[in-house]
């Protein structure tokens, strides 16, 4: 199920684009990729005060997990990924840190939101296996291999500017706890802004991915590990945020 591929062409494309297609449409098939990751369509919508983000597959959305180890370290997480053009700091990050990507991730061997309990059991902390969302900076690091991607670790001794739902991981993440829908072939989540319009002429591209967690567990931290497919073919964005009308 798993592609080889570099997801450093990212950085090679200069943000903002001025190419204002709307949805992503792909041809089934995708890198080889399992049904529940083969992306057909992807959409980002500003809807008012929300940008909607959305991924229709060939096969059912979600219904692949990562095997739990019973171990962090080494252990494995699936997302759903929309990398972007919007600028870091939307979110609550320093300025022009990275791509910045919002995800949907499932990893049953810990928890990285520690401010919501999911599976309302009254623990707060053993519900990283079901899917939910984060906004991540990902960034270049040739340790996650050759024209790898990491998710931006956070320097020891440094105190960056953060959001407020930052989980405590030593990485620019944010789990702000809006919860995605997943309905058949389609996976959805729909994310609130104060600023009407949000988003409007900016880019993204669609991605289904694995991340590994670093068998020592420090920096880097988190890297993506395997990509499944890619709505554009290449990483372009060629995607445009539209008011839904469009």
């Amino acid at each position: 199920m798993k592609t080889t591929f570099t997801l450093a062409g990212l950085f090679a494309v200069a943000l903002p684009l001025t190419t204002l297609a709307h949805p992503i449409e792909s041809p089934q098939g995708g890198l080889d990729a399992d049904p529940a990751f083969d992306i057909v369509e992807t959409r980002v919508i500003a809807d008012k005060n929300n940008l909607v983000f959305s991924i229709k597959t060939a096969g059912i959305a979600g219904s692949l997990k990562p095997t739990a180890t019973g171990n962090l370290a080494g252990s494995e997480v699936y997302a759903y990924v929309w990398p972007t053009s919007l600028d870091s700091s939307l979110v609550g990050f320093e300025k022009e840190q990275g791509i910045l990507a919002f995800t949907v991730t499932a990893h049953p061997d810990f928890d990285d939101t520690p401010l919501f309990d999911e599976n309302a059991d009254g623990d707060k902390g053993n519900d990283g296996d079901l899917w939910h969302s984060h906004w991540v900076v990902l960034t270049p690091d040739e340790a996650c291999g050759k024209g790898g991607l990491k998710v931006r670790d956070i320097a020891e001794g440094t105190t960056p500017k953060l959001p407020k739902t930052w989980p405590g991981l030593p990485i620019l993440i944010d789990s702000p706890g809006w919860s995605p829908t997943l309905e058949g072939k389609e996976i959805s989540v729909t994310v609130p802004f104060e600023e009407v319009g949000t988003g409007l002429g900016d880019q993204f591209d669609g991605v289904t991915s694995a991340l590994r967690v670093n068998r020592n567990i420090h920096n880097p931290l988190l890297c993506v590990s395997a990509v499944f497919d890619i709505a554009s073919g290449d990483l372009s964005l060629p995607g445009g945020i539209s008011d839904g009308t469009h």
